[in-house]
């Protein structure tokens, strides 16, 4: 708190007792004295207390805690479930039912972590989409409050009022001066992350994968389609030194916290850099490519079972006849869409279209179109489930016994859509590549063997060395 560090955002909050209000740890203001503190796991705990927002340095706009993206057991689970907007959608109970746990058990942890529990947690949420929708457009003030998930105009005019210090009229009257011009229809965000943050790969690998007409390159950014629980959307995502612009235009405005969650996901916007980088520095053959580019983050996913259908079409092909496969499957499958600010035609097909068709109509080879079919089909019944509170190692066992998926897939899939950080995938193109410049081990077994080192970020040490070759797709697209 008193040298101002903001690696720490996100991780607590220090509310003042003299003043009424919490801050992120790397607030402008002079520090209070000790005394005056109170230190809160979140913001929802400060907001708990009592607390207001600090208006200076806005702590519910802070990155996420990485907590929840490094860890799998149950409190890091349910708050990724909440920040995909379960509790909104199906309340504490279908929360409940999608962790396997009774309401009480996670009420109890997550109190006994976060100082609150699930209720509050959601609140928290809905007072920030609330001023993100306040703040960035001309929605009338009502549609705001049941957009952000409230259940009426009144209780969202008094959590406002009570989380940030301000009416909902005033924080708009505040946003205007400083509000980027947008395109109608479409919100303009700024998703904050911890320094640094290096976006070359992290940009590449998505453009060099991107399915046509799902996805593009286009004027700097990366925009694909995207499907929510009420509908779809299109998001346009740049880097900048400080921030990711985020230009987001949905079909409704009750997806806008989702689309937001996911989007930080798909960027892994959350990750602690610094401690990263200083464990993979330990390795002499990683130390000078941490140090020519450090912040390297690992490219997700923002739909975890088209991932896994997507993995399975690159199965021993190239990265270009894995996207020609997807890019047939979405065109011929996908739901239709117009996008008038480019070529967006298609919102990639889910599992339950997908389950509907006939597997000899799959324009793949006889023995990929079985473990595809196979595949879609489990995810379609909940056999498989990837979703953004799944059990990884259950998730990892359920995907191993499909016929056709091996390791690379199994573990590909860890990584990108599951969001494991320490998923390694050993026997990747880019990386066996980057071994054999590298003077590493060259076998299977001895590189898992060094692997172990880098441990728990062997994901993150994966985009390090396949960064060390000159490819395309560890550049940012021209």
């Amino acid at each position: 708190m008193r040298s101002k560090d903001a690696r720490f955002d996100g991780w607590f909050f220090t509310a003042v007792v003299t003043t009424g209000i919490y801050c992120r740890p790397s607030c402008p203001v002079v520090p209070p004295k000790v005394e005056n503190m109170r230190f809160h796991p979140s913001a929802a705990a400060a907001q708990q207390a009592g607390f207001r927002a600090c208006k200076r340095c806005r702590p519910d706009a802070s990155p996420g805690s990485p907590q929840w993206n490094e860890r799998a057991d149950l409190v890091a689970r349910a708050m990724r479930l909440i920040a995909d907007g379960v509790v909104d959608r199906d309340g504490v109970t279908g929360l409940a039912t999608r962790l396997g746990y009774s309401v009480r058990q996670i009420q109890r942890q997550l109190l006994a972590e976060l100082g609150a529990g699930p209720l509050a947690l959601a609140r928290a949420q809905r007072a920030q989409t609330a001023r993100l929708l306040i703040e960035t457009s001309t929605v009338p003030m009502g549609d705001v409050a049941f957009a952000a998930g409230f259940a009426s105009v009144r209780t969202f005019n008094d959590t406002v009022r009570e989380i940030f210090g301000l009416t909902p009229s005033e924080l708009r009257e505040r946003a205007v001066r400083r509000q980027p011009s947008a395109a109608p229809g479409s919100l303009v965000l700024r998703l904050p992350y911890r320094a640094p943050l290096c976006p070359a790969d992290l940009f590449g690998q998505l453009a060099a994968a991107a399915v046509p007409g799902a996805e593009e390159w286009r004027a700097g950014a990366y925009r694909r389609t995207l499907r929510l629980p009420r509908g779809h959307g299109f998001v346009a995502l740049r880097p900048f030194p400080e921030y990711i612009d985020c230009r987001l235009t949905l079909t409704d405005l009750r997806d806008l916290s989702t689309a937001i969650a996911r989007c930080r996901w798909l960027l892994d916007l959350d990750a602690d850099p610094v401690a990263i980088d200083d464990l993979l520095r330990a390795d002499p053959v990683l130390a000078p490519l941490v140090d020519k580019d450090p912040g390297r983050r690992v490219p997700r996913t923002v739909d975890a079972d088209e991932f896994a259908v997507r993995a399975v079409l690159g199965q021993q092909v190239s990265t270009a006849a894995a996207r020609r496969h997807a890019a047939r499957l979405a065109a011929a499958h996908g739901y239709p869409v117009s996008d008038p600010a480019g070529g967006l035609t298609r919102v990639f097909p889910d599992v339950a279209a997908l389950a509907a068709l006939d597997p000899a109509t799959l324009a793949v080879p006889r023995a990929r179109r079985a473990t595809l079919a196979t595949l879609i089909n489990a995810l379609a019944r909940g056999e498989i489930d990837l979703s953004a509170g799944t059990d990884w190692r259950r998730a990892r066992a359920q995907l191993a016994e499909v016929p056709g998926i091996g390791t690379w897939t199994v573990e590909a899939i860890a990584m990108r859509a599951l969001g494991d950080p320490d998923a390694f995938v050993p026997t990747d193109p880019g990386l066996r590549r980057a071994v054999r410049d590298l003077g590493l081990p060259g076998t299977t077994s001895a590189l898992a063997g060094r692997s172990a080192a880098w441990r728990p970020w062997s994901a993150y040490a994966v985009q390090y060395l396949r960064a060390a070759g000159d490819h395309a797709s560890n550049r940012l697209p021209a």
